[in-house]
């Protein structure tokens, strides 16, 4: 298993932090094109359970990038709210996001099933993962990670689940092998996840979120399980036998699917890698939430951030 080399090369379109900015994948191998939802394996080894997971959002970062569901190929792009690049508010005590956030490739949460531990349907997206090693990645690092437990948010209604992962390369990785080490060996680290989860979208007036299960961190077996239903969900999906709705399934790889394109035909731009544009003021702010008055104020309407104090640090 030779993880010295990266297997994938990225094209950067645009300036980082604005609608426009576009992260594609070249395959090293043979210079082809790929989409990180569907050409990029879900196993770098299936037989020991080493997985790949695509970074989004680095680790104390606050872009919500993302892998889009709906541009030709997937790539990675800024995901928008009011119509704006959005970016996630750093809640004190937290600055950004605390993990290398991303997804792992071939997996689907699928919108038309309801699932039963959750009472609620599917995000419509790759599953989430968070990795929990010490290095910071970069956006469009392609990580061999293996599987630690999982958590079940509910995000406005929504089952969106939170796979708790580590870089197998991680000098941590060999003595967490499932969910009870990480509270061992990161005291307080589960604790700050399950919190982070809940209020992050406070600031931007939404009530906090729920959870499944009680809010559990269930163990490494059912979080493969999980992710096994989440992969059957794709294969579905990408051999057309559900309803695609807006997202795109073009690849160069799999041979037999609707969206297989010829790989002569798929040109990337060249990469750019342009500086980034200003971010917004409030990147600069801590929100202090009101943690207490939470409980009691889950229906607020959306729009009301009585519940934040903002410090500006600028």
């Amino acid at each position: 298993m030779d993880l010295s080399k990266p297997q994938y090369s990225l094209r950067r379109v645009g300036h980082p932090f604005t609608k426009d900015y576009q992260v594609y994948f070249e395959r090293n191998a043979d210079k082809i094109a790929v989409s990180p939802f569907h050409d990029i394996p879900l196993y770098h080894d299936e037989a020991r359970n080493v997985f790949n997971m695509v970074v989004e959002v680095p680790r104390w970062t606050n872009a919500k990038f993302e892998i889009s569901r709906g541009k030709s190929m997937n790539p990675i792009t800024q995901d928008t709210l009011d119509g704006n690049p959005r970016f996630t508010r750093s809640c004190f005590p937290y600055k950004g996001y605390i993990w290398n956030y991303g997804a792992l490739p071939q997996t689907w949460e699928d919108p038309h099933y309801t699932d039963p531990d959750t009472d609620a349907k599917g995000d419509n997206d790759p599953i989430d993962a968070c990795e929990i090693g010490r290095a910071i990645a970069k956006t469009g690092d392609v990580k061999q990670v293996k599987i630690l437990g999982v958590l079940g948010l509910l995000d406005e209604g929504e089952t969106d689940w939170k796979l708790i992962v580590i870089d197998v390369t991680d000098p941590l990785a060999d003595k967490l092998h499932d969910i009870s080490d990480v509270e061992k060996h990161l005291p307080g680290l589960l604790d700050a996840t399950r919190d982070w989860f809940r209020i992050y979208m406070v600031p931007n007036g939404y009530p906090p979120n729920d959870y499944a299960l009680e809010g559990k961190f269930m163990d490494k077996a059912y979080a493969l399980k999980v992710v096994k239903e989440c992969s059957e969900a794709w294969r579905r999906l990408v051999h057309g036998k559900v309803e695609k709705g807006g997202i795109s399934l073009h690849n160069t790889t799999l041979s037999g699917t609707p969206g297989k394109l010829d790989p002569k035909d798929v040109g990337l731009p060249a990469d750019e890698n342009l500086s980034p544009a200003p971010v917004p003021q409030e990147l600069e702010e801590w929100f202090y939430v009101d943690r207490e008055r939470l409980e009691d104020d889950k229906k607020l309407v959306h729009g009301d951030d009585s519940l934040c104090i903002t410090l500006d640090l600028a």
